[in-house]
């Protein structure tokens, strides 16, 4: 089992919120995690705080965070297929997986916020299920772009021609891809055919009833149970005793 840290930016109050998180991810790295992820979103999202508060964009600031340390896992939790065409994101990602010297994580999710598509102008698409489909074909997009030395894919919504992504990421076959969301019918069933990684949010029985879905998911789609790792999101607190809480 191991343990990180899921670090959204509305708990950095400071004048410089980049020095915080800065700060933030060094701890946690010294103090032995495993794994430092953020929020990929252009404004604060309701659940966490006002979206005029501060909030800075995932990918530039994990590649920030890369270069000031060493050992711990960066990623999103997760990226939206919409802000970006999946091939800048593919060439974006394997950059940071150099940089990192091979611990980026892929966070990818098929987005939500329709204020903040409205605000940026990204399209949104009002239909989860075809949110899921563009998610699909934008990772099968990516993985091509990582693993071929060009790459040609033409698909319903993304394509590419004789596409040149180089240099390749430092992880072989390519970074691992963490699907966020738990749609047991859709998003499940792309977890079981394109997914490394799943994350879940829940109680812990919610939780493994999504798991065995996936299970049964993963039977069709001819994958092992323990071929995808499984991560959970969940909030701690630690105190010595309840007084102190």
């Amino acid at each position: 089992m191991k343990f990180g840290i899921h670090s959204p930016s509305y708990i950095y109050p400071q004048a410089n919120i980049f020095d915080a998180v800065k700060a933030r991810a060094i701890w946690i790295e010294q103090h032995g995690f495993d794994w430092f992820s953020v929020m990929d979103h252009m404004i604060q999202i309701p659940v966490h705080g006002l979206p005029e508060e501060p909030f800075m964009e995932g990918w530039t600031l994990l590649s920030a965070l890369a270069a000031v340390t060493d050992r711990i896992r960066l990623s999103t939790l997760v990226t939206s297929t919409s802000y970006r065409n999946p091939a800048l994101l593919a060439k974006m990602v394997a950059n940071l997986d150099l940089i990192s010297h091979g611990r980026v994580t892929l966070g990818i999710g098929a987005g939500w916020y329709e204020a903040e598509y409205k605000q940026y102008g990204f399209e949104y698409q009002e239909k989860p299920a075809e949110r899921i489909y563009r998610l699909e074909e934008a990772i099968k997009l990516i993985k091509t772009m990582w693993t071929e030395e060009r790459a040609t894919f033409h698909g319903k919504y993304f394509h590419v021609e004789n596409a040149i992504l180089e240099p390749k990421p430092s992880q072989k076959p390519h970074p691992p891809i963490l699907i966020g969301g738990a749609g047991e019918q859709l998003t499940l069933r792309t977890v079981a055919r394109v997914g490394n990684m799943c994350n879940f949010i829940g109680s812990p029985e919610d939780v493994k009833h999504k798991f065995e879905v996936l299970n049964q998911h993963g039977v069709k789609e001819g994958r092992a149970y323990n071929d995808i790792e499984r991560t959970v999101l969940c909030n701690v607190l630690i105190a010595k005793d309840e007084s102190t809480i």
